[in-house]
């Protein structure tokens, strides 16, 4: 892959927007820019990457790095870049990427025996392009299983196949919506279907569950209705 954004010409701007995002929130971080690490080119092969350091590093790398990932995103908003270059430019800290990729080869992995046991399809919650391609590429040698992106826009994601499986064209949609990137990460909504796995607690990255952690209805404010906290039916007229 020929290098498309350079420290030189795009690292200035990028050096521009993220002092002045630091700066505005006031984070305890500071960033270097350098040329993409190529120790590992068949997984990913950035032409930058940022570099962060500083004593909020914690907070950029809370709930799996919603912060560092929001922020490469908005970056990549005010460079304008396509989706299919997203890959090449990578924001990090405490080698957060390469523990996560070795997290997403593992779940990949898990994921294709699931389907072999099972014999059916197994399907990722959405997941960006640089993600959908390490999954591709972790099961390239498993001929029991095929994987396949599938969906548009923020809902693209990969399903897993038994290989003598038919695709399915029209997945229904996840039943919510999962943020950008690693946020959520790559585990898989149910298998063989769209059907509701942990409907304790809704964890996140599974195909659903009721948020809040199995309570019931809303079914409005009670009134006070005497001892005993009966409901509030208001007053009764004469019979």
């Amino acid at each position: 892959m020929t290098t498309k954004y350079s420290v030189h010409e795009t690292g200035p701007r990028i050096e521009a927007f993220l002092n002045q995002i630091i700066s505005g929130a006031g984070f305890d971080l500071t960033f270097k820019i350098g040329p993409g690490d190529q120790s590992n080119p068949e997984f990913e092969n950035p032409d930058l990457v940022v570099q962060f350091q500083g004593g909020d590093i914690e907070m950029l790398l809370a709930n799996k790095a919603e912060l560092l990932l929001a922020m490469e995103l908005v970056t990549m908003e005010l460079l304008r870049m396509h989706s299919d270059d997203h890959s090449r430019i990578s924001f990090d800290a405490n080698d957060y990427r390469a523990l996560r990729f070795e997290e997403l080869r593992s779940s990949a992995l898990d994921a294709a025996e699931r389907v072999k046991h099972t014999g059916n399809y197994f399907r990722f919650n959405p997941m960006n392009s640089r993600e959908r391609r390490l999954i591709h590429i972790a099961l390239r040698h498993e001929p029991a299983v095929r994987s396949e992106s599938c969906g548009t826009g923020p809902q693209r994601g990969v399903v897993i196949y038994p290989a003598s499986m038919a695709s399915i064209p029209d997945l229904p949609p996840l039943p919510r919506p999962v943020t950008h990137g690693f946020a959520d990460g790559p585990r898989p909504a149910s298998p063989g279907g769209d059907r509701r796995d942990d409907r304790r607690g809704g964890r996140p990255g599974f195909g659903g569950g009721r948020p809040g952690g199995g309570g019931g209805r809303d079914r409005g404010p009670r009134g006070p209705g005497g001892p005993g906290g009966g409901r509030d039916r208001g007053p009764r007229g004469p019979r």
